[in-house]
């Protein structure tokens, strides 16, 4: 989808060169990505402590 933004320039360019993505396109989307999979584990905190869980991490691990 074409879209037309009007972004920081110093912005943009300081997440390009942090995340070494070499096109604004690419660096959007990974930006648009890590705020959705942001957003899914803070929807997901509010279940801690709320959950039985029956598992044994030390079996997960083998840890015998």
């Amino acid at each position: 989808m074409r879209t037309t933004l009007d972004l920081p320039e110093n912005l943009l360019n300081e997440a390009m060169k942090v995340t070494h993505i070499d096109t604004k396109t690419a660096v959007i989307v990974k930006a648009l990505e890590e705020l959705v999979r942001k957003s899914k584990i803070s929807d997901l905190k509010k279940y801690r402590g709320k959950i039985a869980l029956d598992i044994d991490l030390d079996e997960i691990r083998d840890r015998h």
